[in-house]
C-alpha cells in the first residue's frame, strides 16, 4: 500500500510543479502580451477607476473628473475647455489623449513609478497611485485675453517670457471642448465625427502645429541677419535701394504699401515695412547666411517640443535668387507657427538669446511632492546682443512712430512689428493679419512678455486688413495682462 501511496503523492508534485510553472510563464513571460492583448479590458477599467490627476494653471485645476457609473467609471471633464484646449488637449476613453493629456499621461493616471512611496513599489503590491498633477506655466488671465481677443475668429496666440522660456498664453480660435470626446458611446462618436468634418478645424492647434507665411513679421529676422553678417552697420543709412524693384532675375516688379522706400535705411524699412529693401538686405545677405539665420531662430527644427510636439517652420535651403527676395519678406515657401514668431520676438526681447519655450513647469503627485521639474534651458544663440539692441529700438520705433502704434501701452516699452501674408493661388486669399511684440515694464530689469499673434479670417475688406488694425490690438491687451500680473504670476 505504501508504495502506491509514494507514487501517487510523487505524481501530485509533479503536477503541482507543473502548475507552478505554468502559472509562472503566464505571470511572467506572458503578462506583458496578455496586458497589451485588445480583448483584455482589465487594464482600461484599472486606469479609469480613479479620478484622473489634473492638469493646473495658476494653481487652479482646469480640468476635473466625474463618477459615470460605467464599467469605465472616471471620465474627464474640462470646465473652461475651449479656452485652454489648446493646452490640455483631450483624454478620451475611445480616442486616447494628446497635447498635455498625453505628455503627462503617466502621472496624470497615476502609473507613473515616481509616485510611489518606495522604488518598485507598484510592481510588488500591483497597485496604483492616485493621479498626480502637472502644473503649467500658463498664465489664467494671459490666456484669457488671448482668447476674448481672438473673439471666435481663426487664428492664434502665443506669448512667451523672453528670459525663460515659459510659456504663458497658447490660444487657438476656433476651438472646442474636450469634454465631449471624454467617455464612450454613440454621442462621443458622433461629437468626434462633427469635429472632424468642421470646415472651420477647431481641433487644429494652430498656435503649435499650423504653419503660415509670417509676411513683413520675418524681416526682424531679415534685419538680424543683415546686422550681423555686417550687409547693415548704420541702420540710419540709406541702403541704395531702388523703387521700383525688380525681383532679381525676373521682370516682376516688388510693390509697397508704404511710401518713401526708395534709398531707405533699415530704420525706415522696419519702422514702415517697406518690402523693397528688406527683400534686397535678404539677397545681399546670401541663401546660405539667410537660412543660417533663421535656423539660429529656431526654423527649421523638427525637434521642438513644449513637451508636446510642434511643427517645424520653413525656410528653403534651395531657391532661386528672385525666391529669396520673397522669402526675405516672409512670401514664398516660408511658414512658420506663431508660437516660432513669439521666439522671434523673444530674441529679440532677450539680447539675441532664444531659451527653450516649455508648458509644463513641473509633475507632483496627488499630495503635492514634485516628481519632475522642467526648468528654463538654453535653446539658440540668435544674433549678436548688439545687435538685438538696435533691433529692440527699431521695433519700438515701429509702435511710438511707425505701422505698429495700436500696440502701445501707457508706462511700458512696447516693440513691435506688424505683418499682412499674402496666400493662396495668385495671392487670391484673404491676407494674414500678423503682429509680433514685446513689453516691458516700468521699474523692472527686463522684458516680460513676448507675443505673436495671427488672424486668419480678418472681417474688413480686403484692402483695410493689417496686422496693426486687427492683431495688435489683441497682442496688446495680451501684453497688457502679463505685465499686470508680473513675473510668472506670482
Amino acid at each position: 500500500m505504501v508504495p502506491y501511496i509514494r507514487r501517487a503523492a510523487g505524481l501530485l508534485l509533479v503536477l503541482l510543479a507543473a502548475l507552478l510553472v505554468n502559472a509562472g510563464r503566464v505571470q511572467v513571460w506572458e503578462s506583458g502580451g496578455l496586458d497589451a492583448n485588445p480583448g483584455n479590458k482589465r487594464a482600461a477599467i484599472a486606469r479609469y477607476a480613479q479620478p484622473r490627476g489634473d492638469i493646473l494653471v495658476d494653481g487652479k485645476p482646469v480640468t476635473g473628473s466625474r463618477d459615470s457609473g460605467e464599467q469605465l467609471r472616471f471620465e474627464r471633464t474640462y470646465p473652461k475647455g475651449p479656452v485652454y484646449a489648446p493646452v490640455t488637449g483631450y483624454s478620451s476613453q475611445t480616442y486616447g489623449t494628446t497635447l498635455l493629456e498625453n505628455a503627462a499621461d503617466s502621472v496624470l493616471a497615476g502609473t507613473d513609478p515616481m509616485l510611489a512611496p518606495l522604488p518598485f513599489w507598484n510592481d510588488l503590491t500591483r497597485g496604483r497611485d492616485p493621479g498626480g498633477d502637472a502644473v503649467t506655466t500658463i498664465r489664467a488671465a494671459v490666456q484669457e485675453a488671448a482668447y476674448r481677443g481672438l473673439g471666435g475668429k481663426r487664428g492664434a496666440v502665443a506669448a512667451i517670457e523672453p528670459s525663460s522660456g515659459r510659456i504663458l498664453a497658447l490660444v487657438s480660435s476656433p476651438s472646442y471642448d474636450p469634454g465631449v470626446l471624454s467617455g464612450t458611446g454613440p454621442v462621443v462618436r458622433e461629437a468626434w465625427a462633427r469635429l472632424n468634418r468642421s470646415p472651420h478645424q477647431p481641433m487644429l492647434n494652430r498656435a503649435i502645429r499650423q504653419t503660415y507665411p509670417p509676411g513683413s513679421t520675418f524681416k526682424i529676422v531679415t534685419a538680424a541677419a543683415a546686422l550681423d553678417a555686417g550687409v547693415v552697420t548704420d541702420v540710419d543709412a540709406p541702403t541704395d535701394t531702388p523703387e521700383p524693384y525688380v525681383l532679381p532675375g525676373t521682370r516682376t516688379v516688388l510693390p509697397n504699401a508704404a511710401r518713401g522706400c526708395e534709398d531707405a535705411s533699415l530704420a525706415d524699412a522696419i519702422r514702415w515695412s517697406c518690402n523693397t529693401v528688406m527683400a534686397q538686405l535678404g539677397v545681399e545677405v546670401g541663401l546660405e547666411g539667410m537660412v543660417e539665420a533663421a535656423e539660429r531662430f529656431g526654423f527649421r527644427d523638427p525637434g521642438l517640443r513644449i513637451p508636446s510636439g510642434v511643427a517645424a517652420s520653413n525656410f528653403d535651403r534651395e531657391m532661386s535668387v528672385d525666391q529669396l527676395a520673397l522669402s526675405s519678406i516672409g512670401q514664398f515657401d516660408t511658414r512658420a507657427t506663431p508660437l516660432q514668431m513669439a521666439m522671434v520676438a523673444a530674441a529679440v526681447a532677450n539680447n539675441g538669446e532664444v531659451a527653450y519655450p516649455y508648458m509644463l513647469e513641473r509633475t507632483t503627485t496627488a499630495g503635492g511632492r514634485t516628481v519632475d521639474r522642467t526648468g528654463r534651458q538654453y535653446y539658440r544663440h540668435a544674433m549678436r546682443p548688439g545687435t538685438a539692441l538696435r533691433l529692440q529700438r527699431l521695433m519700438e520705433d515701429v509702435v511710438t512712430q511707425g505701422t505698429g502704434t495700436n500696440a502701445a501701452i501707457p508706462g511700458a516699452r512696447v516693440g513691435g512689428k506688424t505683418g499682412t501674408a499674402q496666400h493662396g493661388v495668385g495671392n487670391a486669399g484673404t491676407p494674414y493679419a500678423w503682429f509680433i511684440a514685446f513689453a516691458q515694464a516700468e521699474d523692472t530689469p527686463q522684458p516680460g512678455v513676448a507675443v505673436a499673434v495671427v488672424v486668419e479670417d480678418a472681417e474688413a475688406r480686403r484692402t483695410e486688413i493689417s496686422g496693426n488694425g486687427i492683431a495688435a490690438p489683441i497682442a496688446k491687451a495680451v501684453m497688457e495682462e502679463a505685465l499686470r500680473t508680473g513675473p510668472q504670476g506670482r
